[in-house]
């Protein structure tokens, strides 16, 4: 199983790539899994639901299962947030893991840059970055500039760059 990150402010279009750039791995043959930070509280069953008067009755886990699909929620209940690979440990095998966020983490990522966001670069600061895919011209870049648009060459790339997940010294993570 490989990992590549995608690191970038709020709003420069992570989510978007992602969106894009999945079916095209997919394509190339390839089982490929996500794993999302967020940063705010979230939630993924609905009040009124049975799983969520499960979880609001105090279940650490739930699990719902149908024919289709089955998720796993875990409360953390006061404990601290996992580290990215607590959470690896979670996933089915795959060929592929596609970070999203995570972006203080030392693993290979691109960072996903959009020009009218109006916030700083993250590379010169974060060593793991080994490329940028930007919105806009980089002449002055260090890094190999891919246009946002472009999909195949990112694809290319992730498939490049993206290293074994336990080649990663995780020792490091949230650095």
């Amino acid at each position: 199983m490989r990992l590549i990150g995608f690191a970038g402010w709020s709003g420069a279009g992570k989510t978007t790539l992602l969106a894009q750039l999945i079916p095209v791995l997919v394509a190339r043959g390839l089982k490929v899994s996500t794993v999302k930070h967020a940063h705010h509280n979230f939630d993924v069953d609905k009040p009124g639901k049975d799983s969520h008067t499960h979880r609001l009755a105090g279940a650490t886990e739930v699990l719902i299962s149908s024919a289709n699909r089955w998720a796993l929620m875990h409360e953390l209940r006061g404990a601290p947030e996992p580290e990215l690979p607590d959470l690896l440990a979670h996933l089915s095998h795959v060929d592929l893991v596609l970070v999203e966020g995570f972006k203080r983490d030392h693993h290979p990522k691109i960072e996903i840059h959009r020009a009218e966001v109006g916030k700083p670069f993250l590379h010169p600061e974060d060593a793991h970055i080994i490329a940028i895919a930007a919105d806009v011209a980089l002449p002055d870049a260090t890094l190999p500039v891919i246009d946002l648009d472009d999909i195949g060459a990112i694809a290319d790339l992730v498939e490049a760059h993206a290293v074994p997940v336990d080649a990663i010294d995780w020792r490091q993570a949230g650095g």
